[in-house]
Parts: C-alpha cells; sequence; structure tokens
C-alpha cells in the first residue's frame, strides 16, 4: 500500500552502448524522453559529465534544447549542471535562451561536484578559481539573473532575467539538504548512485526548510535505478549491463555501456558484489509486480513527492518496455 503514491521522471546520462555511436546515443535518448512524455513522466532530466567515453551528455544545455524540440509537455532539465565548472552568468544565459524557447519546460538542476577527474575539472574551468566551496554564493547569483529584472545591476542576463526558471539543488551528502532548506527550493537526492546518507539528508531538509517565494512546503526528488521485465529472472538478467558498468566506475575502467552476461556477479568476487550493491543500494529489479512493491517500500521510507528512474538497459526498445512497466506499477493501487 502506498504511503503516498509519487510522481515519476527520468533521469538520463544518455550512455553509449558497446558497438554503438554517440550519434545513435543522442537519438535514443530522444526516442526515451518521448516515451516518458507519452506515460505521463513529470521531467526528463540529464546530467553534465565530461571525458567519459560512455556518456554524451557532457553539453548538458545544448541536449535540453534538442529533447524539448522533440517533445510537446514534459519538462526538460539538468540533472544537473555541475556548477564549479561554469560562470553562472554563462548557465543564466544558456538557460534563459532555453526558457524562452520552450516557455514553462525547463528546468535547472545544480550540482556542488565538477562531474569528473581533476585534469578534466582544470581544462573546463582553464584559469578560474571556482571550487565547491562557491557553490552557496554562484546560486544565490543565478537565482538573481533569473529573477526580476534589475536596470540598476551592472551585469544581468538577456535571455535569463525574467525567466524565473525553477532551480534545484542536487546532492547526495547533507550539505546540498541544508541549502535547499535554507533557500526554500526543491531537493534532489542522488540515491541512484550514493544512497549512503539518503535518509538523513532528506530528514534534515525537511527539518530545516525555510518557506520561499518559489516554495511553501519541502519538495524531495529521490533517484532510484530501474531496470523492469515480464518476469523477475530476465530484469535480473538484464541488470548485469548496469552491474557491469558500477565495477567499471568503481575501478577507474569507465567504458560504453555492455550489453548484459549471464551470470556476471557471480564471476567478480565478494568484495566486488558487496561495492556493487552498495551503489545500487536504492535500484528497484523485477516484474510489474516486484517493482510496484519496491516503490511502496521506498515510499514507506522516503515519502518522495517524486521518483526519478535511472534506467540503465542496453537494448533500447527494452529500455523503453522497462519504464513502460514501471509506470504500470505506480499507476495501479
Amino acid at each position: 500500500m502506498w504511503v503516498k503514491k509519487p510522481r515519476l521522471s527520468m533521469l538520463d546520462l544518455v550512455p553509449v552502448r558497446e558497438g554503438g555511436t554517440v550519434r545513435e546515443a543522442l537519438d535514443i535518448a530522444v526516442q526515451t524522453a518521448q516515451k516518458a512524455e507519452e506515460l505521463g513522466f513529470v521531467r526528463y532530466w540529464l546530467a553534465e559529465h565530461h571525458n567519459m567515453p560512455g556518456i554524451a551528455s557532457s553539453a548538458t544545455a545544448v541536449l535540453i534544447g534538442h529533447i524539448a524540440g522533440k517533445t510537446e509537455r514534459i519538462r526538460v532539465g539538468s540533472g544537473g549542471i555541475m556548477l564549479p565548472n561554469h560562470a553562472p552568468l554563462v548557465v543564466a544565459e544558456a538557460f534563459g535562451t532555453l526558457a524562452e524557447l520552450y516557455p514553462g519546460r525547463i528546468d535547472l538542476g545544480l550540482g556542488r561536484a565538477p562531474g569528473t577527474d581533476g585534469a578534466t575539472m582544470r581544462a573546463l574551468r582553464r584559469d578560474r578559481l571556482e571550487t565547491e566551496e562557491d557553490f552557496p554564493r554562484d546560486v544565490a547569483e543565478l537565482q538573481r539573473l533569473l529573477g526580476p529584472a534589475d536596470p540598476q545591476a551592472r551585469i544581468s542576463a538577456t535571455p535569463g532575467a525574467d525567466t524565473h526558471i525553477p532551480i534545484w539543488l542536487l546532492g547526495s551528502s547533507l550539505y546540498s539538504a541544508q541549502l535547499a532548506a535554507m533557500k526554500g527550493l526543491p531537493y534532489a537526492f542522488a540515491s541512484h548512485f550514493a544512497p549512503r546518507f539518503l535518509h538523513q539528508a532528506i530528514a534534515m531538509y525537511r527539518q530545516l526548510f525555510r518557506p520561499s517565494a518559489v516554495l511553501d512546503k519541502p519538495y524531495v526528488m529521490v533517484g532510484v535505478p530501474v531496470v523492469a521485465a515480464p518476469t523477475d529472472e530476465e530484469a535480473q538478467y538484464l541488470a548485469t549491463s548496469s552491474q557491469q558498468r558500477v565495477l567499471g566506475i568503481l575501478t577507474g575502467q569507465r567504458g560504453k555501456m555492455p550489453p548484459p552476461l549471464e551470470g556476471f556477479m557471480q564471476m567478480i568476487g565478494p568484495r566486488e558484489q558487496a561495492a556493487i550493491n552498495d551503489f545500487l543500494a536504492m535500484s528497484v529489479v523485477g516484474s510489474e509486480e516486484t517493482v510496484r512493491q519496491g516503490f511502496a517500500r521506498i515510499q514507506q521510507q522516503c515519502e518522495a513527492d517524486e521518483l526519478i528512474l535511472v534506467s540503465d538497459v542496453y537494448d533500447p526498445a527494452l529500455r523503453l518496455r522497462s519504464l513502460e512497466i514501471a509506470a504500470q506499477a505506480v499507476a495501479k493501487p
């Protein structure tokens, strides 16, 4: 039984598959966003990562515009823009442009980490000295740039001013939870890859929340890895693509998304198995009924307003089927 039936959204890293191309990954992202819209998902977010051969969403704002142009109603946004990599004015102008092109459909989710390695971070920033510690100041600057136009301001964003794009704070620790609460902003926890502090973070966010001009009560989004199929056995098999990808992340061997591999978890040692299971502790894998029970369990624990799904399935058609089964699981009483 649902504590509170969640809304569904999707986060896409636009994976490049083994044997596939970047262009194919981008086309699959469009098809997936269109399917999410058909299923009634609230939003479709894209994540900023750099220097990773298996992820094609590095130019996040460009891709948001492309997908918004290929859909009609679903909100499209960033989950997130890694703010240390960018000057707030550049972000405001890019998202201000998107908001003018697709009014009422653009979200700006912000992350505090660089989303890449040190060398790539330096290549992105050049001689800028931005760090994660500058995050609160940069968030405040973005709020100003996207808020009411100020004729007296020395610097304004055009486009950007008066667009009032919804800003979300994203995080996998307690820091962004506190900042989102203090600013009265919606909060998304990255439990799809770092679930350790999930319950502590959302409890802190709700406890410290201060109403603001944009939000009168807390709003929590929780990341959930999902692989759904007609049977538990098939879903477990398809989920081995995600398990292989996670092992690559943990061992520093990032590559393209691999096809599923029968018995993968039995091929690796107990330490690697435990690390993968910790990474994917919030995952929901199985048939429609198993997925329904998994979502209900998460809701009993979190009472999230929204679940944002990550579905790493190698076959694009089976990924669409996975989302359809997940939507059916929530729709049923």
